[in-house]
C-alpha cells in the first residue's frame, strides 16, 4: 500500500542545459511512500515523514547548480574555492565555489526524471519506521500567463541563496489602470528569460568588444564564489538581486518606459514574491 504527499516541498535550482545554457528552474516535489499498515491502521505519521524528506532535499540539491557531468564541453576540476566547472556549449561559462553549491549528475542532460531518481537515491536506505520505499516526482507549476527563468546569487543571505548560481522559474504580473497588461508581461518575461541577474557591486571584470564577458565574484558565509559568462546573458541591477529589488527595478523600468503608473508582482519561484507600485510623477520628483 502507498500514501502520497503532493507539493511536499519546492525545489529552486539552476541547471546547465546543452541547448540553452544557464537556466533557472522551480518544481513542485511530490512523494509516494510505500509500506505496511500498523495496528493503528496507519502507514506512518505524515507529521514526522514530511520534515524528514524536506530536510534532506533542502540539504542536498535545492538551491544548487545542477550540472550534467557527461555533457559535451563540461569540465569539472578542483580549485582553491572548492570546485571549478567550465562549460563550452552553447556558450562558454566558468563557475567556481564550494562543493556544496553544485550537484553533479552522471548524465548528458538533466530532466525531471533523472533528477527525481537522483533525489530519491539521496534519501538513502534508512527510512522512517514502517516506510519501505519512497518515490519522488517533480513537476512544474502551471502558470496561466507570462513566466521567466533566471539565476542569481545573494552574498548577504544567511541561507543557501548565497550560492552564486541558483535560480527560479517565476510568474510576472503587471497592472496599469487597475487592469493586467499581458503584452507587457510577455515582453519583459521574454527579456529576462534565461538571464543571470547580477548586482553591480559584485562585478569584478568586463571584457571588451572581442571578449564580451562579465565576471562576478563575492565572499559569503559559505565561501568564495566566482562566475564568468557572456555579457549578453546578464541583467545588471544597482542593488542586490533580491525579489524585493527585482520588483522595484522592473516596476520603475516599466513606468519610465510607458509613462503610466504601474503595479508589479514579481515572484521568486513558486507562491512567494514581492509587490511594488510607482507613478510617473513619483519618478519625476526623484529625478
Amino acid at each position: 500500500m502507498s500514501l502520497f504527499v503532493n507539493q511536499l516541498t519546492h525545489l529552486d535550482v539552476s541547471l546547465w542545459c546543452p541547448d540553452k545554457g544557464l537556466v533557472g528552474a522551480s518544481w513542485h516535489l511530490d512523494a509516494e511512500l510505500f509500506g505496511e499498515l500498523g495496528e493503528d491502521g496507519m502507514l506512518f505519521d505524515f507529521g514526522e515523514v514530511k520534515p524528514w524528506i524536506k530536510s534532506r532535499i533542502d540539504a542536498g540539491a535545492d538551491h544548487t547548480l545542477l550540472v550534467p557531468g557527461k555533457a559535451p564541453g563540461v569540465d569539472i576540476s578542483d580549485c582553491p574555492e572548492g570546485m571549478r566547472i567550465r562549460m563550452k556549449t552553447p556558450y562558454p561559462m566558468e563557475v567556481r565555489g564550494p562543493r556544496q553549491a553544485f550537484t553533479i549528475l552522471p548524465c548528458t542532460r538533466i530532466d525531471t526524471d533523472n533528477l527525481a531518481e537522483h533525489l530519491t537515491q539521496s534519501l538513502g536506505r534508512r527510512f522512517p519506521e514502517r516506510v519501505e520505499r519512497i518515490v519522488l516526482r517533480l513537476r512544474e507549476e502551471v502558470i496561466d500567463g507570462a513566466s521567466y527563468r533566471y539565476s542569481h546569487g545573494l552574498k548577504r543571505h544567511a541561507g543557501n541563496c548565497q550560492r552564486i548560481a541558483h535560480g527560479h522559474r517565476s510568474r510576472l504580473t503587471i497592472f496599469q489602470n487597475g487592469e493586467r497588461q499581458p503584452h507587457l508581461e510577455s515582453h519583459y518575461a521574454a527579456w529576462l528569460d534565461n538571464s543571470y541577474l547580477v548586482s553591480a557591486e559584485d562585478i569584478v571584470a568586463e571584457g571588451g568588444a572581442r571578449d564580451a564577458t562579465l565576471s562576478t565574484a563575492y565572499r559569503s558565509a559559505q565561501g568564495q564564489f566566482h562566475l564568468t559568462l557572456p555579457r549578453e546573458r546578464c541583467r545588471v541591477l544597482a542593488s542586490a538581486t533580491t525579489v524585493e529589488n527585482i520588483a522595484i527595478w522592473l516596476t520603475r523600468e516599466i513606468t519610465r518606459a510607458t509613462g503610466v503608473a504601474t503595479q508589479l508582482h514579481a515572484f521568486e519561484g513558486i507562491d512567494k514574491g514581492a509587490c511594488y507600485e510607482i507613478a510617473p510623477e513619483q519618478l519625476a520628483r526623484e529625478a
